[in-house]
């Protein structure tokens, strides 16, 4: 027999229950069960119940993250101009935005920005953008160059991406501006698909957009999906169900989308879509089947950040419910050898 010295290590821990407190990779043995264990990732693939908001709403910008997000503005019958945070388990009323309105957003709980959406009269378009500095709304000096609804949002407060969208005075717009953190520029690269009310997910320079709807007719929805490399959208491989008004997360090679409606056929979606970069997957329902629903995380690991709030069926009424997106979760785990 050859004898191994010299081996570096850790002594792992002998107990007789589990630790009630653990931390991420710790290992220890259960004497009382005779099984080896640890704390480690547990894939989940899940939608749990949060809080319910303050108020329901639908087609209102969202950003941030799972624990740390901003909903503003949105449709409630009629055009709102509230604002809401979330902790990661209740919502509170924030000061309101000044333009009562639909619209996206992009950045942080404490940073960010809505730009864009429709607004009474007669559901006009909106340039209008205002940033968030975690306290107050402020009206920017210039807004969108083109006008638009339901636009492709990514991105941070000082660099973000608005792309398709409903356009101004009518049908559909495939312009891409980049915002740089006081104005938008319009950039050569257009959607191939002119759409809007889609999902997103990824950065100002890595970017996702995937479904909407791209007629303004029957049937309004969309499976295409386009991937954004910081110049120009290639159609890359289509979602498995086409809907509009669905919501995604993520980045641009670790992506979810949620949700989404078809009007034409009174369907709403409760699915969820799962990305890796190439292929499409179907995972976990959500509880509530929606569209035009807010959500945060887009641009950031779906793993934990994800977050879906608001919204409606094909019609009214609107919900105040939100869901949360687990697809890992640190657990205890039973260790095997051979």
């Amino acid at each position: 027999m050859v004898a191994y010295t010299g081996i570096q290590g850790q002594n792992i821990l002998i107990v007789s229950s589990d630790p009630s407190n653990p931390t991420e990779g710790q290992i220890w043995y259960n004497s009382t069960s005779n099984l080896l264990k640890g704390y480690a990732n547990v894939v989940t693939n899940a939608w749990a119940s949060g809080g319910n908001m303050t108020t329901p709403f639908q087609d209102g910008g969202g950003f941030g993250i799972q624990t740390a997000a901003i909903g503003a503005g949105g449709y409630t019958i009629p055009y709102t101009n509230n604002s809401q945070s979330y902790n990661g388990t209740a919502w509170t009323n924030t000061p309101t935005i000044n333009t009562a309105r639909t619209t996206r957003g992009s950045g942080t709980q404490t940073a960010g920005l809505i730009f864009g959406g429709n607004a009474p009269p007669a559901d006009a378009k909106q340039t209008a953008t205002e940033l968030w500095n975690g306290s107050t709304w402020t009206s920017n000096p210039t807004g969108l160059n083109t006008a638009r609804g339901g636009v492709f949002s990514y991105g941070t407060q000082t660099a973000s991406l608005a792309a398709g969208g409903s356009g101004s005075p009518a049908g559909l717009a495939a312009a891409t501006e980049s915002w740089n953190g006081s104005s938008w520029t319009t950039v050569p690269g257009t959607l191939n698909t002119a759409r809007g009310g889609g999902g997103s997910a990824g950065t100002q320079t890595a970017g996702l957009a995937f479904g909407g709807d791209p007629s303004g007719a029957p049937p309004e929805t969309s499976a295409a999906t386009e991937s954004w490399n910081g110049t120009s959208w290639t159609s890359v491989n289509s979602l498995p169900v086409e809907k509009n008004s669905n919501r995604g997360a993520g980045l641009q090679t670790s992506a979810l989308s949620f949700a989404g409606v078809n009007d034409t056929a009174s369907i709403a979606y409760n699915t969820t879509d799962s990305w890796d970069g190439t292929n499409w997957t179907s995972t976990s329902t959500m509880a509530t089947g929606r569209g035009n629903l807010g959500s945060a995380g887009v641009g950031s690991p779906t793993g934990s950040s994800a977050i879906a709030f608001g919204g409606a069926p094909v019609t009214p009424p609107y919900t105040s419910a939100t869901e949360e997106w687990s697809g890992t979760n640190l657990a205890t785990r039973t260790i095997t050898t051979s």
